[in-house]
């Protein structure tokens, strides 16, 4: 089978599209033919050697983290999927691979998968999987957003900013969008109640707000300051400045910056399925590149400013 692996760290060159066996499902696994993948900011970090201690130091290194697809074959033990359904799902961030979701096939374990949503392509479903499923656990469970409560997303242009502001809507938040003015309209098709350009806009002029979500990393504690009484903020956007950012936000208590690793399994996938279904979520796709052209795709998500996913889509 073909699949994307990191030859080397470093730049998106290092990148190859190789020939590799395919991979056999063992017991409460699942294999799937993959039908397309997304770039995310993680890829992008492994790729350039930024995760060394989860990646290792061997080559190759597989690359990408969600996809969707059909399922080809299941491993014993495996309850509730067979040969055919459409599913998408996530391989696990934290363990390292040779071969990943950006490949014609990937095995994973039967409950990081759930049955991919109707009415969506593959290409749509996939750039939604971590996007979707981080903006809805950052919502739901990490600062538990109530309704008519005044929502910032930072990074609103984004992968996760789109989902955030989307799903921020549907829980009932007055939503604000910070981003840049040419994606304005399109933001506001998508619900959001204001957009302001993140260009001309400083953090003390915004504000207060019951809940801010940031997929930047930058600048974290003037955001928080912009947080009224009882307040929460939480940040996708993580660097070693940002780390900081969390740590001394410590002393805060309720009003401190949170933070967490998105690594949904089924049952996440089946709620975000849910706003999917019911149009309250959807896709915001910029580009697809064939599988091959991954280092151009990984090239483009780094050079940012549009709005979307970059997809790579995965033909036999």
């Amino acid at each position: 089978m073909k699949a994307a692996q990191i030859t080397s760290f470093g730049t998106p060159d290092v990148l190859r599209v190789t020939e590799t066996e395919r991979p056999t499902p063992g017991a409460g696994e699942v294999l799937v033919a993959v039908e397309a993948s997304s770039v995310n900011g993680h890829d992008t970090i492994v790729r350039a050697g930024g995760l060394k201690m989860v990646s290792g130091r061997a080559f190759p290194i597989g690359v990408g983290l969600d996809f969707a697809g059909t399922v080809v074959t299941t491993g014993a033990g495996v309850e509730g999927y067979r040969a055919g359904d459409r599913v998408w799902g996530m391989v696990h961030p934290r363990q390292r691979h040779v071969t990943a979701a950006a490949a014609e096939y990937v095995v994973v374990p039967a409950d990081r998968i759930g049955l991919a949503p109707a009415g969506v392509s593959s290409v749509e479903a996939a750039s939604l999987v971590v996007a979707g499923s981080t903006a809805l656990i950052a919502l739901r469970d990490s600062v538990r957003l109530g309704d008519g409560e005044r929502v910032l997303v930072r990074g609103a242009a984004g992968g996760v900013g789109t989902a955030a502001v989307q799903l921020a809507h549907a829980m009932g938040g007055h939503v604000t969008a910070l981003a840049r003015d040419r994606h304005a309209a399109a933001l506001r098709e998508l619900g959001a109640d204001e957009v302001l350009d993140y260009g001309t806009t400083t953090s003390a002029e915004l504000g207060p707000f019951d809940v801010i979500v940031d997929t930047v990393g930058s600048e974290l504690h003037c955001y928080r300051g912009r947080l009224a009484k009882g307040g929460r903020m939480v940040t996708v956007g993580l660097s070693a400045p940002a780390l900081a950012a969390i740590a001394a936000s410590a002393i805060h208590g309720s009003r401190r910056i949170r933070t967490f690793s998105a690594n949904p399994g089924s049952a996440v996938l089946d709620g975000l399925a849910g706003f999917v279904t019911s149009g309250a979520l959807r896709p915001t796709v910029h580009s697809v590149y064939p599988l091959t052209d991954i280092a151009a795709a990984h090239q483009a998500f780094e050079q940012g400013g549009v709005m979307g996913k970059h997809m790579l889509a995965v033909s036999r």
